[in-house]
């Protein structure tokens, strides 16, 4: 019976490939598609901002011991106060219901609210907290948030062009970044899930944990890349695409790792907590891990093949793996695969083949007739120049 792990050996070793890049334009249209669904999220529904960026009143009451119909009964008493108001009422905890209101113009207003709430949930006045909050102070939080992001994207830019010696895979990076906030934030509009300073910090935290997944694929890419353009057996596509394969296990370990008490502490947020900063923590970085996952392996390397499959240098590669691929498919009796650069080159008048892409070690040497040669060395029958007849004495 096999096991996963034997599954990722298979997709290491090469023995079993899944063509993530090849598919890209698969990829790109699922992309495509969540992104126009958080668009009508986001312009269509709108964000539900919370309390601290819109300004209201919040009232905490405490120690409750009749929790039936606590909404309906919440609203009511606050409606005996201040007719017209929006409301708003959560449970937290296990006893302590959460009204959230628009913000009282004095205080005799929200004495008022207090008195009637006590009066509705059968409590002290002392077990019940209110709280005004204006909206300036959500305003700089969000401001001081996109300044953090700014300076969060520049340095890693220039950290990934600086390591990786080329700006496509910053570019690659940041598009990845770009596609899990706009997804991750949409999915908040499109469920009404309350945005609060907490989802804030969540959305700036999966940044740094996508970012983290496609680095680490982008270094396999490199030290595949290194490879092919030495043997000249992979395209840089090919060689990026085994990259994905060899680390897809690890991106699948790591991310079931992170999110398995991410959604313990939604779970109990959700059920035994209720709405509060952990709940909004733990649901912004469950839904950012997972988008930010899906990313980095379907997204973030397929762009990057894109991008560099244009460079005079790539062609090439491509040009030398395709020879070399054809001339392993000759060797093993098999047709030569779609597009055999032999039959395009004898097309343009050239015809040549190169036969040190044809011997098949890492090394440089092969093997003829059983017994290992150099990839110098001419395996077929050598055209020598016949010697002049010896002359008659």
């Amino acid at each position: 019976m096999r096991t996963f792990a034997d599954f990722g050996n298979d997709l290491y070793t090469g023995k079993r490939s899944i063509d993530f890049v090849g598919r890209q334009k698969t990829w790109y249209t699922v992309s495509l598609v969540l992104l126009v669904l958080a668009a009508i999220g986001l312009f269509g529904r709108g964000l539900n901002v919370g309390l601290e960026f819109k300004g209201g009143s919040e009232f905490r009451v405490s120690s409750v011991s009749n929790l039936d119909n606590f909404e309906a009964r919440g609203k009511q008493a606050v409606g005996t106060v201040e007719t017209g108001s929006d409301v708003i009422v959560t449970k937290t905890g296990t006893n302590t219901v959460r009204v959230q209101t628009e913000k009282f113009q004095n205080t005799k207003v929200t004495d008022q609210v207090k008195s009637a709430l006590a009066r509705e949930f059968s409590v002290g006045q002392n077990q019940i907290s209110a709280n005004i909050i204006g909206p300036s102070w959500g305003a700089s939080v969000s401001q001081k948030a996109i300044k953090a992001l700014i300076v969060f994207l520049v340095l890693v830019s220039l950290v990934l062009a600086a390591y990786f010696r080329t700006w496509k895979m910053s570019v690659s990076a940041l598009i990845a970044l770009a596609h899990d906030l706009v997804i991750t934030v949409g999915i908040y509009a499109l469920a009404g899930f309350e945005v609060t300073p907490a989802s804030v910090i969540g959305f700036l935290t999966i940044l740094g944990y996508s970012l983290y997944d496609t680095v680490v694929v982008f270094d396999k890419v490199r030290e595949n890349t290194l490879a092919a353009e030495g043997n000249g057996r992979l395209s840089y596509s090919q060689a990026a695409n085994q990259a994905v394969n060899q680390t897809l296990v690890r991106s699948i370990n790591t991310s079931v790792v992170a999110l398995l008490p991410v959604a313990t502490i939604l779970v109990i947020g959700k059920f035994l907590l209720g709405p509060g900063t952990l709940l909004d923590l733990s649901l912004a970085l469950f839904v950012g891990i997972a988008v930010g996952t899906y990313s980095s392996i379907f997204i973030a390397t397929p762009v990057l093949a894109d991008l560099r499959e244009r460079e005079p240098a790539m062609k090439e590669l491509k040009k030398r793996a395709l020879r070399y691929q054809a001339a392993q498919a000759r060797r093993a009796g098999t047709d030569s695969p779609a597009g055999d650069p032999l039959t395009q080159e004898g097309a343009n008048g050239t015809g040549v083949q190169d036969t040190r892409d044809t011997v098949h070690a890492s090394s440089g040497s092969g093997t003829a007739g059983g017994r290992p040669v150099h990839h110098y060395v001419q395996t077929g029958p050598r055209n020598q120049p016949r010697r002049p007849p010896k002359s008659k004495r």
